[in-house]
């Protein structure tokens, strides 16, 4: 009896040869070794897929939140390597301009065009065609660019006021009555899509006016309110969104920094707009809020990268008549007085143009002070 209890109950005396398991080759077992192949024959494609030719190759794989990095290594890849579509970096020959410097269009103020016009070392090539870069000696285009003027460490008390009207480009009629009939002090913000945009924002510089560049960005009603061509959209690789980006900034030069069209859902969201900020403060531009979303991310996401920003604290032309945009400058008044300084921005409709013109001359008896955007610019 004693025999018998380490034996298992049930043995069977050809269990040994029914049972795959325990079949021997070359003195391992049959089942774990034909596994292990199996795992193996499978397991080798799949990882070469998933980490040498993934088809999101690019596209970052990790949910990233806000970070204080800086640093935008993909960026800096996106516009200097190789490859069908990318070109690579290039010194820019001083003697080439970018297709945007126009100088023969301006006969008459040849002198004032070549001094208004973006300079070569602030320029770099893409693919796309020239954008903002700092130069070498460390000068950003937000400093360069920006028109001279009071800040709020010296404006001795008085409100200071910046408007910026924006839509300037797609008409050009609009656009010349802007640049002519606003003071100086209105900063112009372009849209991205004109014909002449280029050479219409050079006009504006001429003419003494501190310009900005309109960036489209997804709002939650996308696609049926469409910003237009090129939109920057959530869920995007970050290398999707930065060409595109790269491609907005090439139709124009010599501004300041950028301003959203739309974007209240790219906006609020941190993974998708947390690269392009990045690639903002790496250009040397600054970054306005139009104010129109209370989700907004870019104050944080700004404060993080480095990117000097302001927020706008009112839109002045909603309802475009001059009755209504006439009270909203009133309460723009009202918030520079009471804080300081405000900031309000305005479409270039007539109405609003000929309006916000008649309203400037009358600032001065106000203790109230007209200055560009920049000038109320938050350092970060």
């Amino acid at each position: 009896m004693a025999d018998n209890i380490n034996k298992p109950l049930g043995r069977k005396k050809n269990e040994r040869r029914d049972n795959p398991s325990k079949i021997r080759v070359g003195g391992f077992p049959l089942l774990p070794v034909s596994i292990a192949l199996l795992v193996t024959v499978i397991a080798v494609p799949v990882a070469w897929v998933a980490y040498v030719e993934s088809p999101l190759e690019g596209r970052p794989q990790i949910e990233v939140g806000v970070s204080s990095t800086g640093n935008n290594e993909l960026a800096r890849n996106l516009s200097t390597e190789g490859g069908e579509d990318i070109v690579e970096e290039e010194p820019i020959d001083p003697v080439e301009s970018p297709s945007f410097i126009n100088i023969d269009a301006f006969p008459e103020a040849a002198e004032a065009a070549r001094a208004a016009a973006p300079l070569p070392e602030l320029l770099e090539k893409t693919q796309h065609g020239f954008i903002p870069q700092v130069g070498p000696n460390g000068d950003r285009p937000a400093d360069v660019y920006a028109r001279a003027s009071l800040t709020p460490d010296s404006a001795n008390g008085r409100g200071l006021i910046a408007v910026v009207v924006e839509g300037l480009g797609l008409s050009e009629e609009n656009t010349r009555s802007a640049i002519e009939r606003l003071p100086d002090e209105i900063t112009l913000a372009f849209a991205p899509y004109g014909k002449d945009v280029g050479s219409l924002a050079l006009a504006a510089r001429i003419g003494g006016h501190e310009i900005m560049l309109q960036l489209p960005l997804e709002p939650f009603d996308y696609p049926q309110n469409d910003p237009g061509p090129q939109t920057l959209l959530v869920g995007q690789a970050a290398r999707a969104n930065l060409d595109r980006l790269y491609w907005l900034m090439s139709r124009m030069g010599g501004y300041t920094g950028v301003i959203n069209f739309l974007g209240a859902r790219f906006t609020s969201s941190a993974n998708d707009m947390q690269p392009v900020m990045e690639e903002i403060a790496l250009r040397g531009l600054t970054f306005l809020d139009d104010g129109a979303s209370n989700r907004s991310l870019a104050p944080q996401l700004a404060k993080q990268a480095g990117v000097d920003f302001a927020r706008a604290d009112l839109s002045l032309d909603e309802s475009p008549s001059r009755s209504d945009i006439l009270r909203q400058l009133s309460k723009l008044e009202a918030l520079a007085l009471e804080n300081g300084s405000a900031i309000g921005t305005a479409t270039s409709l007539p109405v609003t143009v000929r309006t916000i013109a008649e309203w400037a001359k009358e600032l001065e008896d106000k203790n109230l002070v007209l200055v560009p955007a920049s000038a109320l610019m938050q350092d970060n």
